[in-house]
Order: C-alpha cells, then structure tokens, then sequence
C-alpha cells in the first residue's frame, strides 16, 4: 500500500506506531501534517517531497478565502512553515515548492486548488515511478545469495512505495535473486529494527536485525557482501543521511566492501557543498527516554543531531532512476542527471 495519499485530506502511515500496530491518520489542516513531520510519523526524503506538496494543497482548503492574493499570501506563508520543520531533507521543500508554483498560477480560488492538487498527485506518481527504475539500475549491482547490510530505513515507509536502498534489494529479489538483509536497529529511533525489519518481514525477505554496534564485526566476520543506504540530500562533496551512516562508511571501505547510496535525482544538491546543509538537531528526550522509560539521567546534557555527512570518497557509486553514478562524481553526476 501506498505509504502516503490524498484522501479528502494527507493520509500517512503513522511509522511511530509501527510494528506494534498499523494504523493510517489523516490530516486535515496543515498544522496536524507537520505535527506528523516534526515527530516522524512520515519520513523519509521522497515521502516526505509528496508530504511537503500536500501541504500547499491543505493550505488552499483549510480555510474559506473570499480573494485571490489572499489565498496565495497564506500559501507562500505556509510553505516557509513547511521548510523549517525538516531542514536537512531537500526533498521536502521541493515538493513543497512544486505545488506552490503551481498553485500560483491560478486564476481563481477553485483553479488554485484543482492546480495544487494535481501537481502534488503528480509528484506522487513520480515518486512511485522513479523508485522502481532505482530498483531495477540497483539490481544488477546485486548477485545471487549477496547479504546486504542497510541502514535505517530506506524502503516503502520512507517514500510513497517500493523504496530506494529497499527497492534495489525488492527488485533483485522479484528477479529470482536469494538477497539477505542485515538491518541495524538504527538508534536513537529505531527505524532499523521498526520499520527495516517489519517491511521486509512483510514481503518474506529474509532479514537479520544487528544492535549499530555490531555492524563492523558483521563486516569483519565477511558476513556482508554490499552496503546499500538512502539519503536526506546529496551535495558535491558529501551524502547526508540518518546519523551513523558515515561510521558505516568508514568500516565499509576498511573493509573493502562496496558502499552504494540509493537516492532519485530530487535528492541531489548539487550548488551546495556540506558546510552549507544544516543538520537538524532533535531533542534530548529521544536519547534519555524509551517511551516512559528512563534510559539516562534526566539533567544529562545531550547532543542528538539527526544527520551525518559521508564523504563521496567512501561512496561507491550513487545509484538513481537515471543510472547508475560512479566517480568522478564532480564530472559524472551533472552528465548523468543534466544538473
């Protein structure tokens, strides 16, 4: 099923529940969808592009407007609000920016909507559409019985569905190939353990949960014959993704195994360089507490950012719905995406 769609409203798997329970929210008005955003309940950098273009479209229905630049001063508004909640994932204002230009075109309150609208639903066919061709590139870097270590959760969860890092692996398997998985619990939130493992549970593939801390001894045991993760955003000299990616990069490449990014073209920018990202900081309650229990002293000081950045150094290639991207990056990723 669809991870995220427009139902009279943003209807989104609520992933905080997950995998104690299945359960879809809708949201009506902007404020509950990046209330959703802000506290993970959709994530992931192509969900969260379709997120961000559904979020004009709440903005246009949410409240009676009665003139035209009325309507079209909230959306510019709430698209500002829409960017700041997740600073480090680019897809979300892209999304975002797509259903606003489209909407500004109108000419009326109804053509802003029903533009609105449309652009977003056509990010959301987009989305579908890129993953699968990111899975069918991703698959030919992939053999028969390889194990394939991931990390945090780039699957359907963490787009509109199939996934990237997660739809390389779903595609050489709907190939025939025999894939395992090695997911690391991913702390401080657990998308590993949460939703890593109960995605591939879901499809019968065949997965084995690690603590973080074991992921360069499964590499040093010979145990893990590829390394394939997503990304949040990719500039020219560095992958941001979920914090401890790079420590598995460092280990990867000690170890000479194969480090792959998977990630579609809304993902790069390219301008930009790492010391112009911003990397979000998320609070301290998600380290000191598990749910109502106490895993750390209350008055602890805490730093919990919720990106790394990997030097393109440690990547072996980027694989996206346009090929497959080695080094040179600076040389082959503008031939290859025409960015």
């Amino acid at each position: 099923m669809r991870t995220i769609f427009w139902k009279d409203g943003v209807v989104l798997i609520d992933q905080t529940k997950l995998p104690e329970k299945l359960e879809l929210i809708t949201c009506k008005h902007v404020v509950e969808l990046l209330d959703a955003i802000k506290r993970l309940a959709v994530r992931g950098a192509p969900a969260l592009e379709v997120a961000g273009a559904y979020g004009i479209v709440l903005a246009c229905i949410e409240k009676e407007f009665t003139r035209v630049d009325e309507m079209k001063s909230h959306l510019i508004k709430t698209f500002d609000l829409i960017v700041s909640t997740r600073p480090t994932a680019v897809n979300l204002s892209i999304g975002a920016k797509r259903a606003l230009d489209a909407a500004l075109k109108g000419g009326s309150i109804d053509e802003i909507i029903r533009l609105a609208l449309q652009e977003a639903e056509k990010i959301a066919r987009e989305d579908i559409d890129r993953n699968r061709k990111i899975g069918e590139y991703g698959s030919k870097i992939l053999e028969d019985g390889d194990t394939v270590l991931t990390y945090c959760n780039a699957g359907r969860l963490a787009t509109v569905d199939w996934g990237t890092a997660l739809g390389v692996v779903r595609s050489a398997v709907s190939e025939g190939k025999k894939i395992r998985v090695i997911a690391c619990e991913t702390r401080p939130l657990n998308q590993g353990s949460r939703l890593t493992c109960w995605e591939l549970i879901q499809d019968g593939i065949d997965v084995t949960l690690i603590t973080d801390s074991t992921a360069a001894h499964v590499m040093k045991q010979g145990m893990v014959d590829k390394v394939i993760v997503g990304a949040d955003r990719i500039v020219r000299d560095s992958v941001f993704n979920k914090i401890g990616t790079y420590m598995i990069s460092i280990v990867a490449k000690e170890h000479g195994i194969p480090f792959y990014v998977a990630a579609p073209k809304t993902t790069f920018d390219w301008k930009k360089t790492s010391k112009e990202v911003i990397i979000e900081e998320r609070s301290a309650e998600e380290l000191v507490y598990c749910g109502e229990k106490l895993l750390a002293p209350k008055n602890v000081n805490v730093y919990n950012p919720a990106f790394d950045s990997t030097p393109l150094d440690n990547v072996t290639a980027i694989i996206t719905e346009h090929g497959i991207i080695e080094p040179p990056y600076d040389v082959n990723v503008p031939k290859v995406l025409r960015i």
